[in-house]
């Protein structure tokens, strides 16, 4: 493959400096394309104008550079932090990007005479009480938190409520809290709770059970055999929840890191030890976008996600890292804390590291078979459409409201390795009559394609429907109107109706000549038109229903100028509700302190005009 040499890299080269620092390249629609940071600058950006020896994907790569835009850094460590800001900020096409947006959760205990036990998201802060994680996913979060609970039965309510509540909630009821609100337990009893409770977060499960069975023991010493009873269940449940729990003999915190390379997919998975307790593992997938191996992407995926996420002080990872030094370093500038990364161990250390390869290798299997299966659905999508490629992106829209409330639209994005769900849209579709699909239809890909008509590139190659001809017509519509270059060549639109008694399976899928293509029921091509639908429509009806919900929270005394909340407070408790305040005239209304006449007749106004 020939390089193209539009752009003149022997003056560019000529001005750039041989210290450290970031460089970006860039493509004639001014969008950054990569990233990269470098030792030596002008070795490196030279590499990529060597005549011989360069793959594939580098020559596209330059190929597509059309400037490159320098920032010298005092220090290499300093480089590879502002790149790995840049990357995030950027994404650019061709940089890897591991997306982990959600913060971790923690289990937060509170300092409080009766501490409350809640999940925590975010970074820990400088809040009275303790922290325990962090957990890799909300599903180990729960399954610990569940337990605790039955265990050791914390409160999980409000201060508000504690403080405030005259008879105990169902949590006291179902035996889930000792009820402090209503002074079932005093603070000695909920302190002996509490502290069982840390022993099990901190992984003593060990010494717990031995101090319960001392403590069973003198209950049955002394004839309390219900109490003794009750702590013989919470010994066995104790064992069970141990069992599961993976309890190593390692100290302090450590987390272990594997990568598995196959056909240009990577699988990152992520083992987290905290005090000697395996809170669970994340797996992360990703596809190479340039030449990689597992080292440099284990590089890239410990500064990316260690900016995010707080370092503990060990990791060990599955391959030996050429910037290891670099890397801690930076680590350590990000934390403010020593982190050490280790890639030889032995003992223990080495077992678990084996377990974590092992992970690693069965989860990209599943993927890759997975990513298989959609491969051939795209392909089968392709024959029975007629089209001239796979497409590398689909965008699918939906509206969803009820009986015309809170209308919204849902715009979804899938490519060819599935949801794209970081590209996924919520529109609010205002100024239609209420329950016109077709003026919701419009307003929504106006608004999603009036930004990308200058943009080809930024176009989908596929645009799918959930609606009839209706529907369809209006997208044909809307699409023809904008002028974009080529449009009909490289822009296909489908719609998708609801077939027989609506039933998955009997969809009619209409194109752009208002003709139905009939597909196999078992035609792996509706399978994924399906898949797209129904991901569109759940994201659709979610948007509808959290606005909808949001709306009906929100009190019609909100909407009054010059009602703050004491006002609301004492209009409410004065006439026993808003039944009561529509019920009232002006007159009435002026009696509460504060409300003159023009404040009740905007009131009266708001419920009967």
């Amino acid at each position: 493959m020939k390089q193209r040499q539009d752009f003149d890299h022997k003056g560019f080269l000529a001005t750039v400096s041989s210290k450290p620092g970031v460089y970006r390249m860039i493509d004639r629609h001014d969008k950054v394309i990569y990233v990269g940071k470098a030792k030596n600058l002008k070795k490196r950006l030279a590499s990529y104008f060597r005549k011989t020896g360069l793959s594939t994907r580098i020559i596209s790569l330059v190929n597509n550079i059309s400037s490159i835009e320098v920032i010298n850094t005092r220090t290499e460590s300093e480089a590879l932090l502002l790149e790995n800001d840049l990357i995030k900020n950027l994404n650019p096409r061709y940089n890897i990007l591991f997306r982990d947006d959600k913060s971790y959760p923690y289990i937060f205990l509170s300092n409080h005479d009766f501490p409350r036990l809640t999940v925590f998201r975010g970074k820990p802060d400088k809040r009275k009480g303790t922290f325990y994680g962090p957990f890799p996913s909300a599903g180990s979060i729960r399954y610990t938190i569940n337990h605790v609970q039955r265990m050791f039965q914390l409160r999980n309510c409000e201060d508000s409520a504690l403080s405030n509540r005259t008879r105990a909630c169902l949590q006291y009821q179902i035996k889930r809290c000792t009820g402090p609100c209503v002074g079932h337990t005093d603070k000695e009893s909920y302190r002996l709770q509490i502290e069982q409770a840390q022993m099990f977060l901190e992984g003593k499960s060990d010494e717990l059970i031995d101090q319960q069975i001392k403590l069973m023991e003198e209950h049955s010493s002394e004839l309390n055999y219900e109490q003794a009873a009750q702590v013989r269940d919470r010994i066995e449940t104790l064992r069970r929840v141990t069992e599961k729990q993976f309890v190593t003999d390692f100290n302090g915190d450590i987390d272990i890191i594997a990568c598995e390379l196959r056909q240009d997919f990577s699988c990152i998975q992520l083992f987290m030890i905290r005090n000697g307790t395996s809170l669970g593992n994340k797996p992360f997938f990703n596809r190479a976008k340039l030449d990689t191996d597992a080292p440099s992407l284990l590089e890239t995926f410990i500064m990316q996600h260690y900016s995010n996420h707080p370092a503990p002080a060990e990791i060990i990872v599955s391959h030996d890292l050429e910037n290891i030094d670099l890397l801690a370093e930076s680590l350590h500038l990000l934390n403010h804390s020593r982190v050490r990364i280790t890639h030889r161990v032995r003992g223990k250390r080495q077992r678990a590291l084996e377990s974590a390869i092992n992970n690693a290798k069965q989860a990209l299997e599943s993927y890759l078979l997975s990513a298989s299966l959609l491969s051939k659905r795209f392909q089968n999508l392709v024959e029975i459409l007629h089209l001239e490629a796979p497409p590398e992106r689909i965008e699918c829209f939906d509206i969803s409201h009820t009986m015309g409330e809170s209308t919204r639209a849902s715009c979804v994005v899938y490519g060819r390795e599935g949801a794209v769900k970081n590209e996924y849209r919520r529109y609010n579709i205002n100024d239609i009559t209420p329950g016109d699909d077709y003026a919701a239809m419009r307003q929504v890909l106006e608004r999603r394609y009036s930004k990308r008509q200058n943009s080809p590139e930024l176009l989908p190659d596929l645009v799918l429907i959930d609606g009839g001809k209706g529907q369809l017509g209006i997208a044909l519509e809307v699409l023809e109107s904008m002028n974009i270059p080529n449009i009909k060549e490289n822009l296909r639109v489908f719609g998708i109706a609801k077939g027989a008694e609506r039933r998955a399976g009997y969809e009619d899928i209409i194109d752009e000549e208002m003709s139905s293509l009939k597909f196999p029921m078992d035609s792996p091509a509706l399978l994924l038109i399906q898949q797209i639908r129904d991901e569109a429509h759940r994201f659709a009806i979610t948007g509808h229903r959290q606005a909808r919900a949001k709306t009906r929270r929100k009190s019609r005394l909100e909407e009054i100028p010059g009602i703050g909340v004491k006002k609301r407070q004492l209009l409410l408790n004065t006439f026993g509700g808003l039944q009561g305040i529509q019920a009232a005239g002006v007159e009435e209304l002026m009696q509460i302190k504060g409300i003159n006449r023009e404040t009740a007749q905007a009131i009266y106004d708001s419920f009967h005009g």
